[in-house]
């Protein structure tokens, strides 16, 4: 709204007398003459006094026009101010946010170029390393493994790669040398000497694995050099004295993979599968506290030394069907407490279940004990089948507890059969539909029947 020129205000005011004059002169014109002089005179008075008073009403009519004028002008101007304070603060918003987001375009242009970077400066040293790996120079192959374990203890992200990279080497046909061979055969004195040489990088590589699953003492506060999580596949590889004593491993992957010298996996956890199929095991293995977390399969595994599972935690389902144990199987103290399956296993030597745990199905049919077997105070929760099972060595079951039931079926016992003070707890349960069981049918023991399982029948 704009303000009134002077001119302006002068024009209004003059037509406002203008126009109260016209009016009192228009009265004054038109006042009775036929009165007395003293009526006139007042009549006249009167009017003049009607006059101002319009005047007056009129110039008040106008000043309040003024000051409403005025009022809604600084109204409108206080209006107009606050609006240009919010533009300005929108257009500093509008070029802050700009700002930021111009910033973060550039942190992020410059973020991912450097991880651009990093990735090449990984695939470059991941490249040159597996070169080394291929070397004919054992020396080389050695720098290809400790550089490839630098990488992997620097990038989290590596390390599955890494170690799937080190076992694919191990998996790679290699005959350890024969010690003897040099003396031997001296013109092959080369071939035994890369043979020696490639047995050190081979044992190298098995050691870099162990040490990166390997948590420290204190499993809870684990060391900076232990690598969580991480599966192992060495099948069909050779391994040569492998220790993975108190190691923890996520899946492993032993199919058909054959351990030169003792084997150790002494309080070893394996918090996934465990697969030892086919495995050939030429010397004492040792598996001792050992936790299988998943599935522990051991199918057709072959052990030509002392084999010992002492204390070992099965929490999944254990499978040592047509396993062959040659020189020994100690079992003693084990936890089944899932199924645990034997069929078809044959025991060469000594076999010792001594105060063993089966919570789960247990399967022995078929099974060949041809020495000692002892499963003297064991616990049979779910009941135990050793139809067609073959004893040829002291069959020990005193102070076994079968809770469910046993089955001897077309079993042999062509040694003694001892059931001394063995717990038969074959009382139906209440509300159960299973029917708890004794079966002999067609059994044969050499030196007779035992009381014990007479008692029961």
């Amino acid at each position: 709204m704009r303000e009134l020129s002077g001119r302006v205000l002068a024009a209004v005011i003059g037509g406002i007398v203008l126009v109260v004059g016209g009016l009192l002169a228009l009265l004054w014109l038109t006042v009775d003459t036929g009165g007395t002089l003293p009526e006139r005179a007042q009549s006249q008075l009167e009017l003049v006094r009607i006059g101002l008073t319009i005047a007056l009403g009129g110039g008040g009519l106008f000043g309040l026009y003024l000051a409403w004028r005025r009022q809604r002008s600084t109204e409108i101007g206080l209006a107009q101010k606050q609006q240009d304070q919010i533009d300005v603060a929108r257009a500093y918003e509008l070029q802050r946010e700009t700002f930021e987001t111009t910033r973060l375009h550039q942190e992020r242009v410059a973020a991912a170029t450097e991880r651009d970077a990093e990735a090449r400066r990984i695939t470059d040293l991941y490249t040159k390393a597996v070169e080394q790996l291929g070397s004919d120079k054992a020396p080389v192959r050695l720098g290809g493994l400790y550089a490839l374990e630098r990488l992997a203890q620097d990038h989290v992200e590596q390390r599955q790669t890494i170690v799937n990279v080190l076992c694919a080497y191990l998996r790679m046909p290699f005959t350890p040398p024969n010690d003897a061979e040099e003396e031997m055969e001296p013109e092959r004195v080369d071939a035994h000497q890369d043979r020696v040489q490639e047995r050190e990088v081979r044992l190298a590589a098995q050691r870099l694995l162990a040490t990166h699953v390997h948590p420290g003492e204190d499993r809870a506060n684990p060391v900076s050099t232990f690598w969580t999580d991480i599966d192992l596949d060495l099948s069909g590889a050779t391994l040569m004295a492998f220790d993975l004593s108190d190691c923890v491993v996520r899946t492993a992957g032993f199919v058909n993979t054959t351990f030169t010298h003792t084997a150790r996996f002494r309080a070893a956890r394996f918090t996934g599968d465990a697969t030892f199929d086919n495995a050939s095991f030429t010397y004492p293995v040792q598996f001792d506290s050992v936790t299988f977390a998943g599935k522990a399969n051991f199918k057709a595994a072959t052990f030509a030394g002392r084999c010992k599972f002492r204390a070992a935690v099965f929490i999944g389902d254990a499978d040592f069907y047509a396993a062959s144990f040659a020189d020994g199987a100690q079992f003693t103290g084990a936890r089944f407490t899932a199924g645990a399956y034997f069929q078809t296993a044959t025991f060469t030597r000594t076999t010792e279940f001594t105060g063993v745990t089966f919570s789960g199905q247990t399967l022995f049919s078929e099974a060949k004990f041809d020495s000692l077997a002892s499963f003297l105070t064991t616990t049979f929760v779910d009941g135990a089948v050793f139809q067609l099972c073959e004893f040829n060595g002291n069959a020990i079951f005193s102070k076994a507890t079968i809770t469910r039931g046993v089955s001897f079926q077309r079993a042999k016992f062509n040694d003694a059969a001892d059931f001394d003070n063995a717990i038969f707890d074959l009382q139906r349960r209440p509300g159960s539909s299973v029917h708890p069981w004794l079966i002999l049918d067609e059994a044969h023991f050499e030196r007779g029947v035992p009381p014990e399982l007479e008692q029961v029948t």
